[in-house]
């Protein structure tokens, strides 16, 4: 049987405590624990998240998972477990949208992932065109070239 990476997000690190669920299922951590990994065997990449998910229920906090790399479409699956409201609501908004539950809210969150794209592109667009009125565009690239390759932000 094939192995998956699944990616579980944190929105705070993982305690000692939950990091020692990995004697049970392992895990490797991010430099600052706020992201998680394992492999799963599953029949195929769909599958991967569920059972991640089964094997660590009740040990670990989880709200999602993800599976790292894309699939046969280049897509990052996400798995989200919903509350009996949400769930509702989404049903009830795809039946307006004539679409089944689970293709609604991937196009839903598609466009909300397109919008927050292009907003970052013209915010950073923004700051650029704020940053030369005030520097030059070689101390701009030296700067930025500086700041990726040593950390140092200092001119």
């Amino acid at each position: 049987m094939p192995r998956h990476t699944v990616e579980i997000p944190r929105p705070q690190p993982a305690t000692t405590a939950e990091l020692a669920t990995s004697q049970v299922e392992p895990l490797a951590a991010n430099d600052d624990s706020t992201r998680l990994m394992t492999v799963m065997k599953a029949d195929n990449p769909d599958q991967a998240p569920n059972r991640a998910r089964r094997h660590v229920k009740g040990l670990l906090p989880i709200d999602a998972l993800t599976t790292n790399y894309p699939d046969q479409e280049g897509q990052v699956l996400l798995s989200v477990v919903l509350s009996p409201a949400a769930a509702a609501v989404i049903r009830h908004a795809a039946e307006h949208e004539g679409q089944e539950p689970h293709r609604f809210l991937a196009q839903v969150i598609s466009r909300a992932l397109a919008d927050h794209v292009r907003r970052e592109g013209e915010n950073l667009d923004h700051a650029l065109r704020s940053l030369l009125t005030r520097t030059s565009p070689d101390r701009l690239v030296t700067a930025v070239g500086r700041t990726l390759t040593t950390g140092e932000s200092t001119c």
